[in-house]
């Protein structure tokens, strides 16, 4: 596997496949993609990854909820290095909040999403594991597990008018 890997773009068909879930947690290959999306999630600023980002299309996402430029008031939660995750939802109440994604640069949307989730994975090591997770770490990882589905944020938005550049969603932060 390639070191150097990019940040796969909106146009990119790896961005629309379904990913397959991982069956082998102690080959070479899977260890260095786990490392080279945690640098790629932190050199971007991000606060999740997915493989599918990165080319592989694999059921893996981490969530990192903290403090970026990107988003400047997201809280802090350690990284969480999620495979073949699932979620049911805790709280059916949707809510309308501002994402962007490293795979579609320069924009921002309002999309709706479950407020309060419990998500179902295994740790690196194959450990299964169930998280609560609510509000924004919620949101990440929905965001997060769409692209594990082929999908992206803008796929989620309800209206055309909900999309705005990205530097007029930091002019409305900023005020």
């Amino acid at each position: 596997m390639p070191t150097n890997l990019k940040i796969a773009q909106l146009g990119d068909a790896v961005l629309r496949e379904i990913a397959k879930p991982i069956d082998d947690f102690s080959c070479a290959e899977f260890k260095l993609l786990l490392s080279n999306l945690q640098n790629k999630m932190q050199e971007a600023n991000g606060v999740g990854i997915a493989a599918p980002q990165l080319g592989i299309s694999q059921q893996i996402v981490i969530i990192a909820s903290r403090p970026t430029p990107r988003y400047p008031n997201a809280p802090l939660i350690e990284p969480i290095v999620m495979i073949n995750p699932s979620f049911t939802i805790v709280d059916d109440t949707t809510h309308k909040d501002w994402e962007g994604c490293l795979s579609v640069p320069g924009i921002r949307a309002l999309v709706p999403r479950f407020k309060a989730i419990e998500v179902s994975y295994q740790t690196p090591l194959g450990e299964v594991r169930k998280i609560g997770l609510a509000d924004f770490p919620a949101r990440v990882f929905q965001h997060e597990f769409d692209h594990l589905l082929g999908m992206v944020y803008l796929d989620r938005v309800e209206n055309n008018r909900d999309i705005i550049a990205e530097s007029e969603f930091f002019k409305r932060i900023a005020a």
